[in-house]
């Protein structure tokens, strides 16, 4: 059992993407421990387990993820499984790459109310030379030292993709604390380009303030949150961000 500090790093796979219209069909789980020297390590608690979503699973997700009916026909359904892993003893706070979307479904009743880190949103600022940000990219770009490539396969089933992260998420500790990255995960993520349209990968500092404007009022909350942290930097209102590398691609 984890006795040091720890953050458990989540990955869901579910019947679609919007509850309660769809539900859960596999958690995994891997912790990231605090060691005495205060280096942050893979280990502690880690497993997978299948649950019932209690309805079909469409075909087109069951493409992605390859769980079918009858894989989880005899499984405990989530609000029997989710306690005992989103609520160890202990836990500094959950983490997730992209955690806006295990946040749907690991509601704070099921999490006490633990504060999250959205891995996703923490490399976009650690990381903004990666030429995507998604969970395998960040993989291969970094190559995390210690990685088990076997373990980490197949993509899209909960551990592998847990234990994946977890990898992003001990390195991020190894440079900033628990505290920063709940902060960072509170807020939309910071882009370092434009990352669509006809100024697709151009920094944010380049972008002139015509355009700049444009997107301050885009739909996008993440787009929108990059786009006033750049006008609020030329204003002097906050502190310079290293400019980001030019990058072909984002996203």
């Amino acid at each position: 059992m984890t006795t040091a500090p720890f953050v458990r790093v989540i990955d869901l796979e579910t019947t679609g993407s919007r509850p309660p219209a769809h539900a859960v069909c596999e958690v995994g789980w891997q912790d990231v421990v605090q060691g005495a020297d205060g280096r942050w390590a893979i280990g502690g608690g880690e497993g997978a387990e299948l649950v019932n979503p209690q309805r079909p699973i469409p075909p087109v997700t069951q493409a992605v993820h390859h769980i079918i009916d009858a894989d989880v026909a005899n499984a405990r359904i989530w609000s029997d499984v989710a306690p005992a892993v989103l609520r160890p003893a202990g836990v500094l706070a959950l983490a997730a790459h992209r955690a806006s979307f295990e946040q749907r479904f690991c509601t704070p009743p099921l999490t006490g109310g633990a504060d999250w880190i959205c891995t996703w949103k923490c490399a976009l600022r650690l990381w903004p030379g990666s030429p995507s940000f998604s969970n395998q990219v960040l993989r291969y770009w970094r190559k995390p030292v210690g990685l088990d490539r076997a373990r980490g396969l197949p993509v899209h089933r909960a551990f592998p993709d847990a234990y994946v992260t977890a990898h992003h998420l001990r390195d991020m500790l190894a440079t900033v604390s628990v505290a920063q990255l709940i902060a960072w995960s509170a807020v939309p993520g910071l882009l370092p380009r434009v990352p669509a349209g006809p100024l697709r990968g151009t920094a944010w500092t380049d972008v002139d303030a015509d355009a700049l404007q444009r997107f301050v009022n885009d739909r996008d909350e993440d787009v929108r949150y990059s786009a006033e942290t750049e006008r609020a930097r030329r204003s002097g209102a906050v502190p310079a961000i290293a400019p980001a590398p030019p990058q072909p691609r984002l996203l």
